[in-house]
């Protein structure tokens, strides 16, 4: 019965109000693991284009360039070639219902709600290495190794790869004109773009770059674009900003030629020239250019598709300029991006720096225990916690046994002031603790010794008293007069009691 354009648009609204209200269904759960909430926002995203496709063939519909759906409203009206016929057109339609359910006489209505519920419960399939954790870290090791490789990199480590291969600007501008660089960018945006696609499915990507390439035409129009500012250029030409080899600090071509092939071929490139032959016939063409200008040059020492012999007119080639623009704005997208992933590349620092410390066998054993641990995340917060005796939390954020709970006293509370009023669940534990570095620092503030006779004492007070009756009781602070009083002889010496006596019984005094 949906044969006609009118029942195909009436099921196209109603499917895409079914789609709306799944994805507000869907958008109620709250995710319990990053894994989770990646397998929604791919939902929602598929769901989305859905209602997009749906959206597009309603309004084709509704555009009507056949003219389609305008005969069927008229032949709805009765309206005809011969006139206007409304019982007639009725019971044309009548007939047609009976005779399709005439037809279909097991024919019911189905009911869709079930197999739109099951969309809630898809996992979508989703692309990522064992590097990247399923969206947690960033693999950047190919491009690693291809800037570290490359002449505009240097030899880094991965770690400190990561603090710059979202700042371009930070080369220079000359090494940006070569097509190594060019596809070192534009192979990390393509991957920029996968990831943040993958991991953030209901970003509009193409509204984020329209806005980022607003920005960037009006900083390119001023020079005001981080690493493309404009140089101060000399006698208005800017093929020297591009000449890499300063030549009035040569005299001949002999000279010119321990440069090196390296840096001839650069130079020669920068000024559109021919970069092939030896290292002599490479030092003569650029050494033509010292007092020959690039206009007056026969075009047999340019390159072919070169625009050499134009770049002394005043300014670059358009296309050298087209093709710096397009490169800064590469560099404008990837920032954009990076700013975007800003958690996701500081945590990819820190897990690669905690790698470093760790055996191939513990790292093994840590993402093992990271999928379990995902696994479970989600059942253990659907069930509640059954705790009926109120017992302490353990570790795993379950109550303890009861037996442990009996057996440790873990239901009591001890306090020591000495430790700064520190609690101790647990006969065991408060034992234990006038063992600790805790209780030993404070007794040592007190300058009080840590022996087994201050066990159980937990008050300062109680420390300090216990500490002059022990004083007391070894005699520290007893009066001894053979010790401490004091007798001075004829000569002003003075010496206690025992001593003087001695000396004067054997006549020394």
């Amino acid at each position: 019965m949906s044969s006609t354009l009118l029942e195909v648009t009436r099921a196209s609204h109603e499917e895409i109000e079914r789609l709306e209200r799944l994805i507000v269904k869907d958008l109620q759960a709250e995710p319990a693991t990053n894994k989770d909430r990646l397998h929604q926002s791919h939902r929602v995203r598929n769901v989305i284009e859905q209602i997009l496709e749906t959206t597009h063939k309603i309004v084709d519909i509704y555009e009507d360039k056949d003219g389609a759906r305008k005969d069927e409203i008229a032949a709805l009206g009765g309206q005809t070639a011969t006139g206007t016929n409304v019982f007639s057109a009725f019971y044309d339609r009548l007939k047609e219902i009976r005779e399709y359910h005439r037809r279909h006489p097991a024919a019911r209505v189905v009911d869709t709600s079930d197999e739109y519920e099951q969309l809630l419960k898809e996992e979508p399939q989703m692309e990522f290495s064992g590097e990247e954790g399923f969206g947690r870290y960033l693999d950047l090791h190919e491009l690693f190794g291809e800037y570290i490789n490359s002449k505009f990199g240097e030899p880094i480590e991965y770690t400190a790869y990561l603090d710059v291969f979202y700042k371009p600007h930070k080369i220079s501008r000359k090494l940006k004109s070569t097509r190594q660089y060019r596809e070192y960018l534009q192979k990390l945006l393509e991957y920029l773009i996968y990831f943040f696609e993958r991991t953030e499915p209901l970003q509009d990507t193409d509204r984020i770059f329209s806005k980022v390439v607003a920005e960037f035409e009006e900083q390119w129009t001023n020079g005001s674009f981080e690493g493309w500012d404009d140089d101060s250029q000399e006698n208005g030409s800017a093929s020297m900003d591009h000449t890499v080899i300063d030549l009035d600090y040569y005299s001949t071509v002999e000279e010119l030629m321990e440069v090196g092939p390296d840096k001839l071929k650069e130079a020669l490139a920068a000024l559109g020239l021919k970069s092939g032959g030896t290292v002599q016939q490479r030092a003569e063409r650029l050494f033509l250019t010292k007092h020959t200008p690039l206009e007056k040059l026969d075009k047999k020492h340019f390159a072919k598709g070169s625009r050499g012999p134009e770049r002394n007119g005043g300014g670059a080639p358009p296309q050298l300029n087209e093709d710096a623009k397009e490169v800064a704005l590469m560099e404008a997208k990837i920032r954009k991006l990076c700013d975007l992933l800003e958690e996701t590349i500081i945590r990819t620092k820190e897990n690669v720096e905690k790698k470093q410390a760790l055996t191939y066998e513990e790292m093994e054993a840590e993402r093992e225990e990271e999928e379990v641990q995902a696994e479970s995340e989600s059942d253990d917060e659907e069930q509640q916690i059954y705790n009926p005796l109120k017992l302490p939390m353990g570790w795993d954020g379950k109550p303890i046994p009861y037996w442990l709970y009996k057996l440790h006293g873990l239901g009591q509370e001890f306090k020591c002031e000495i430790c700064g009023n520190h609690s101790y669940w647990g006969r065991r534990a408060y034992e234990r603790h006038f063992k600790e570095w805790r209780h030993q620092h404070g007794m040592r503030c007190l300058g009080i010794p840590n022996t087994k006779n201050f066990n159980e004492i937990t008050s300062i007070e109680e420390a300090k008293q216990l500490w002059e009756r022990i004083q007391e009781r070894q005699g520290l602070n007893k009066w001894r007069p053979d010790l401490e009083e004091e007798y001075e002889d004829q000569e002003g010496n003075i010496y206690n009691k025992k001593t003087y006596t001695d000396l004067q019984r054997q006549g020394l005094i």
